[in-house]
C-alpha cells in the first residue's frame, strides 16, 4: 500500500471551531508548502501569520468562519470567511496538504464557506489567489468565481502574478 492509499483511507472531518495551536499550525503548514511548491520566502509565512492573528483577534462568529479539515488529529487543510461589511466577504487561507488533494477536500471545504456566506446573507465573496495555484483557480472558476484583476509585482522572494477573483450571490 502507499502512502496515497494510506491517506486515502483515512478518515477525514472537517470543523469550525478553533482551537489553542490551531493558527500558530496553520502559518507553519503555509509557509512550508509555499515554500517547497512554489519557492516563497518566509516573508509569506510572516504574511499568513499577521493575517490569522488579526482574524482570531477581531473574529466575530456571526461574520466570520474558519474551516479545518483534520485526518489523523492534524489539520490537512483550511479556508476561512473573513466578513468586511454586511454584504462583502473575502475568502481566506484555503489550502489542502499536498498528500490529501484530490479526495474531494478542497471541494467540501469550498462548498462549507459558500454556504455559510448565504447564510449570513453575504452579496460578494472576493478572494485574492496567485496565478501558480493553477488547481485553485480551476475550483474557484467551478463554483462560480469570475477572475477580475491581475497584478504582477515582487512579493514574498519572487515574481508573483497574484489574480483577484468575486463571486455575486
Amino acid at each position: 500500500m502507499n502512502v496515497r492509499d494510506i491517506h486515502m483511507k483515512a478518515k477525514w472531518k472537517i470543523r469550525h471551531r478553533i482551537k489553542p495551536g490551531d493558527i500558530g499550525y496553520l502559518t507553519y503548514l503555509h509557509g512550508i508548502l509555499y515554500a517547497k511548491e512554489y519557492g516563497y520566502d518566509q516573508t509569506f509565512e510572516a504574511y499568513v501569520a499577521g493575517g490569522l492573528a488579526e482574524f482570531v483577534q477581531s473574529f466575530n462568529p456571526s461574520k466570520d468562519r474558519i474551516w479545518l479539515a483534520e485526518a489523523n488529529g492534524r489539520i490537512i487543510g483550511s479556508i476561512a470567511v473573513v466578513g468586511h461589511s454586511k454584504v462583502d466577504v473575502q475568502l481566506r487561507w484555503f489550502l489542502v496538504h499536498p498528500d490529501y488533494r484530490g479526495l474531494g477536500i478542497g471541494k467540501e471545504l469550498l462548498e462549507e464557506s459558500l454556504q455559510f456566506c448565504k447564510e449570513c446573507k453575504y452579496k460578494t465573496i472576493f478572494l485574492w489567489t496567485a496565478s501558480e495555484l493553477v488547481e485553485a483557480g480551476h475550483l474557484y472558476t467551478r463554483f462560480g468565481f469570475r477572475k477580475i484583476e491581475e497584478k504582477t509585482h515582487e512579493i514574498w522572494g519572487k515574481r508573483v502574478t497574484e489574480e483577484g477573483y468575486d463571486l455575486h450571490l
